[in-house]
């Protein structure tokens, strides 16, 4: 295995020992595989190639200064992904075996585990492919699941500091009662043009407005915002939003305290009044936000004021990891522990 600092890692793959596959075939999913292969072999005429048949999932594995290897909310991204397949009509994935793959996956490669405080984590791919020719629309015969990890770091190459994001009117991620609301990789493809835009014009991501009205505050692309004013966590409702785990944790861990929460239309006047705004998702966690620019209406809105993270953004990133790392109870049931 190469020298991997696990200081410095990037977001990024790195070849790992195994990963862990599932077939659905003759109407019953096959039994776990494990393969050394990176690669998969597909008929050209696969559903997933041409007509989109696909869907992911990102979670997290993290190993606690007692040596204990923890996985954070496993159940939530089952779940998820169950919508997913049913939103683009594939045969899900049952919660059980994708816990049990998920968990294979992670034991197969502990060595690739990053240690405890090291900044990094082992993030797990679980992957769902329809497979089998067909030249019309319509669903697969037959599907892949697989579960491969890697060790990574930030997804933000900056960490835990304030970054600008950028508002581009001409682009939309998602419409409303779309795909949105599950997590196939359109949703990502349709991002990609505003996403490099924005890389380009050094912001860190593209804040979506609504597709229909471009009134009100969707998504940032790879993860969920959240604005902090008045005691109150809000984050944006809609029908085209993909609800995140992490942002759901953020808003259980926002009342434990004692802030009020609300999930409602977020309009883009309402960025003028937050003390404090950030981007959350597995792979961020909270990626606290400097300050937006409207690009197109020629708008800047200051959220950060001295360049660093505001006090409540800082105590929910810190309590979220150190119940991910063990440092603390968990008092939800959020992590399982790989035995």
């Amino acid at each position: 295995m190469e020298q991997l600092d696990w200081s410095s890692l990037g977001f990024g793959y790195h070849k790992t020992d195994y990963n862990v596959r599932c077939y659905y075939r003759d109407g019953k999913w096959g039994e776990l595989e494990v393969s050394s292969e990176e690669t998969i072999t597909m008929h050209m005429g696969a559903t997933c190639l041409h007509y989109g048949q696909e869907a992911f999932e990102g979670l997290k594995a993290f190993k606690g200064k007692d040596g204990k290897v923890r996985i954070f909310r496993i159940d939530e991204n089952a779940k998820r992904m169950i919508r997913s397949a049913e939103g683009v009509v594939m045969q899900p994935v049952p919660q059980k075996l994708f816990e049990e793959a998920c968990i294979k996956a992670v034991k197969l490669n502990e060595r690739f585990i990053p240690p405890y405080e090291s900044g990094a984590s082992l993030y797990i791919r679980p992957l769902l492919l329809g497979l089998g020719a067909q030249v019309g629309v319509k669903p697969a015969p037959e599907y892949l699941f697989i579960v491969f990890v890697t060790p990574v770091g930030p997804y933000f190459k900056e960490g835990f500091k304030p970054t600008p994001m950028a508002i581009m009117r001409g682009y939309d991620r998602a419409a409303p009662l779309g795909t949105g609301t599950i997590k196939v990789g359109g949703n990502y493809a349709a991002g990609m043009i505003p996403t490099v835009l924005a890389h380009d014009k050094g912001y860190s991501a593209c804040l979506f407005l609504d597709a229909k009205e471009k009134k009100y505050i969707d998504e940032c692309g790879p993860a969920n915002f959240f604005g902090i004013k008045n005691n109150t966590y809000i984050t944006p409702e809609s029908t085209s939003i993909l609800p995140s785990i992490t942002n759901k944790s953020l808003m259980q861990l926002a009342k434990d305290m004692g802030m009020n929460v609300e999930r409602r239309h977020v309009p883009e006047s309402e960025l003028a009044e937050f003390e404090e705004a950030g981007a959350c998702g597995t792979a961020a966690v909270i990626s606290p936000i400097l300050r937006i620019d409207d690009l197109d209406e020629n708008k800047t809105y200051q959220i950060s004021k001295d360049g660093k993270p505001g006090k409540r953004c800082e105590e929910l990133y810190n309590r979220l990891r150190a119940i991910q790392y063990g440092d603390v109870e968990d008092p939800y049931g959020w992590v399982t522990i790989v035995e």
